[in-house]
């Protein structure tokens, strides 16, 4: 150890009161290595750099952590910021401290990098990471911690933009797993950023009033007291302030004043068993009547990251509402310390309690399981937000297990929670004995019921947009992916040729494997068919795809003055030609390029305008207009290429009344569910060409309804319109 370094001490000395055995010597090496490393660099503040890593440190001690991760701690930033590689920590060191190390650190410069995009690949390696090691998100979540201590010496854009981070992504990774003492820190130190005169504000009218709220603690922590010592209840009782955020969270969402919130404390008992939890609980209903509906037994039900504790909302002295808690004192550790309390110091190892940590980091593997499945950035970290930020809703299985899912949660995420093969092939769900829509959000206490059918078709498109679970998403994607595959690398090889086209490069040269490679590799794709097949099934976005495309080749064809960079140039085709319209517009077609063309529409699939399109030449027939994502197109193409060409809706098709569409109706059958049916389409003004209606095994009942619509809007508009219907299940296309 150097001399002078009382920060260090400071460490050792709370390490060895939780952990007497610890191997100091290397985490003296660990601190002389890292500060060598960060010798001639210094923090904002003018600080020294070996500061920050000690700081950190620190907080994993307060966690109580084990010597490696505390180690990693120390040299959290050595990889990032200096020329030490992950080979030169694995020599020092070993390979444990090497990976938590590196699973910390950022990612290198990205060759397309934009902030969103760099952020989310920044996640996606600490998920990756934490999937291996828990303890690489804990020393992630203590360098955020003290970096929000010391935000003062950022520059204001900065302050706030790291404020905002921290309250949208590493506050509900600590909930969720469960470390509360960090999260309410963080959420507390952002406030102070994102709203500085609403905190400081909190802060004065808080202080006024704390002589006064002392005074009352005491007094109902007195009375708990005797009560418990009579019962022969042995009990800590303490008052807990509200921490700010918590206070200005509930003013913004209740649209409250300060002097209007009454539970700005809370009193928390920590007794010695589960049995005392609950006769605590009833003696407290003694003293103090209860307000119904505030009571949560989280001791029975306990939350996703671990949290176990009664509580219970009464009218306390003077009338007020006072929020009471119970717990042990083991139970207290856990609220506290979260997954960080389940990780024990046992003869130079750590030892997880693998019984049942398992599920407890059951939507950590989830999360895993389909951040795989998504490529866009932006709906990447839309997806993790919504994961990390919502609350739960807690339903039962017929057989009355407990099913805990998202918030605004509809049957379809329950019967892919289930099995992904009852979510396949689920056509309907009954909740507490009643058939309900698809659209039915889940209530806490619903028991559901969901109906199944082998003759299912399995999952539609439009349930990616309709569940709220990550997890049902990604069940839906798979399906796409496994039983569509070659449909999906067609229609993704289609999609990214016809674009190339569109923007006036030729499709051979743009689309060379030495374009396409870099970009496959930055989004983890193997080879072209799983790349195609991830534009096929929308897994990847054109717009994602064709910026980094056009740079590549643009970079290496710029000094080149060929035939292909003037072709780019020149003004792009009018989506209308602008000569007289020709005898085919009849039709609200054109094909680019060709007048006074036979077309048709095919009847597999009913092509409406908004449908993306595509013509197949047919012997003697002229063009034959389907949807680009027909089945029958795809066989077709099994023929020479050139009979496909490119066909788009003119403006014509908007004074058109002709499109014929079928859709099936599935429905709880009942009296006069045929005229409600009717009733929509007449409203509406909706042509009916044919309904013909019949029931399945299952007690519901499917009604093929041809319609006539103008556009693929109307039509939607109508499903949406018979889906209101009572007893209907869904509306689906064919």
């Amino acid at each position: 150890m150097k001399s002078g370094d009382i920060v260090l001490e400071n460490l050792l000395l709370r390490i060895e009161q939780y952990n007497p055995d610890a191997d100091l010597k290397l985490l003296i090496k660990a601190y002389n290595y890292a500060s060598s490393a960060h010798e001639n660099q210094y923090r904002k503040s003018g600080e020294k750099y070996i500061i920050h890593p000690v700081e950190v440190a620190k907080i994993l001690a307060e966690l109580e952590l084990d010597v490696d991760t505390i180690a990693a701690g120390l040299l959290h930033d050595v990889i990032e910021d200096t020329a030490i590689t992950f080979e030169e920590i694995e020599r020092e060191f070993n390979l444990d401290i090497a990976m938590l190390t590196d699973g910390v650190t950022k990612l290198g410069k990205l060759e397309y990098k934009s902030k969103e995009e760099t952020q989310a690949e920044n996640m996606r390696k600490m998920f990756l990471a934490m999937g291996k090691d828990i303890r690489v998100v804990l020393i992630k979540l203590a360098d955020r911690l003290h970096n929000m201590r010391t935000l003062k010496h950022m520059s204001p854009e900065k302050a706030i933009e790291k404020s905002l981070e921290t309250i949208e992504i590493y506050a509900p990774i600590a909930n969720r797993l469960g470390i509360s003492k960090v999260k309410l820190e963080m959420e507390d130190l952002a406030l102070r950023y994102l709203d500085p005169e609403g905190y400081y504000d909190l802060v004065e009218k808080i202080a006024r009033k704390k002589a006064e709220r002392d005074e009352y603690i005491q007094k109902v922590i007195s009375e708990i007291k005797i009560k418990l010592n009579d019962s022969s209840i042995y009990a800590d009782i303490t008052g807990r302030a509200k921490h700010f955020y918590s206070i200005y969270k509930k003013m913004k969402s209740q649209n409250k004043e300060f002097d209007e919130i009454f539970d700005l404390m809370a009193v928390r008992v920590l007794v010695e068993s589960v049995k005392d939890c609950y006769a605590s609980l009833g003696l407290v209903h003694t003293i103090w009547r209860p307000i119904p509906g505030r009571f949560k037994d989280y001791i029975a039900m306990p939350k996703p990251n671990m949290y176990q504790s009664l509580h219970t909302t009464v009218i306390g002295p003077d009338g007020e509402p006072l929020e009471i808690q119970i717990r042990t004192i083991d139970m207290h550790r856990t609220a506290e310390f979260g997954i960080a309390a389940h990780w024990k110091y046992k003869e130079g190892k750590i030892n997880q309690e693998s019984s049942d940590m398992e599920s407890k980091l059951l939507w950590l593997r989830q999360m895993m399981e389909w951040q795989k499945e998504v490529s866009d950035p932006k709906e990447f970290m839309d997806s993790l937000k919504m994961d990390l930020f919502t609350t739960e809703v807690y339903v039962f299985t017929p057989k009355g297990e407990v099913i805990e899912l998202p918030a605004s949660s509809i049957p379809l995420d329950f019967a892919y929670k289930v099995h992904s093969d009852v979510g396949n092939r689920c056509v309907g769900a009954k909740i507490n004995g009643k058939i309900v829509p698809m659209t039915y959000t889940l209530q806490n206490g619903d028991l559901i019921e969901i109906l199944t059918s082998s003759n299912s078709n399995g999952p539609s498109r439009d349930w990616l947009n309709m569940v709220k679970s990550s997890h049902a998403k990604s069940k839906i994607r798979q399906w796409f992916k496994k039983e569509r595959r070659e449909e999906n690398i067609q229609k993704g090889r289609e999609l990214l040729e016809r674009e190339a086209k569109r923007q006036g490069y030729s499709q051979s040269e743009l689309l060379k494997h030495k374009y396409l490679s870099p970009i496959m590799k930055s989004l983890s794709l193997p080879n072209d068919e799983d790349f195609y097949a991830a534009i096929g099934y929308g897994g990847i976005t054109l717009s994602q795809v064709m910026p980094k495309l056009k740079e590549k080749y643009d970079l290496e064809n710029k000094d080149k003055d060929k035939d292909i960079k003037n072709k780019k140039a020149v003004e792009p085709e009018p989506a209308v030609p602008s000569k007289k319209p020709p005898a085919h517009d009849y039709k609200g077609v054109y094909v680019k390029g060709i007048d006074n063309l036979l077309m048709r529409f095919a009847k597999c699939c009913n092509p409406l305008p908004g449908d993306e399109i595509v013509g197949y030449v047919t012997k003697g027939r002229g063009v034959s207009i389907h949807r680009a994502d027909c089945d029958n197109i795809d066989i077709n193409t099994e023929a020479p290429s050139d009979k496909l060409i490119e066909v788009g809706w003119d403006q014509n098709y908007n004074n058109l009344k002709s499109f014929e569409v079928e859709i099936l109706i599935l429905a709880n059958d009942r009296r006069g569910l045929f005229v409600d049916v009717s009733r929509v389409l007449a409203d509406e003004k909706i042509q009916v060409n044919g309904i013909n209606a019949r029931n399945n095994k299952d007690g519901l009942v499917n009604m093929n309804t041809i319609i006539v619509v103008a556009s693929k809007d109307q039509l939607k508009s109508v499903k949406n319109k018979i889906k209101r219907i009572e007893g209907v299940i869904s509306v689906d296309r064919l």
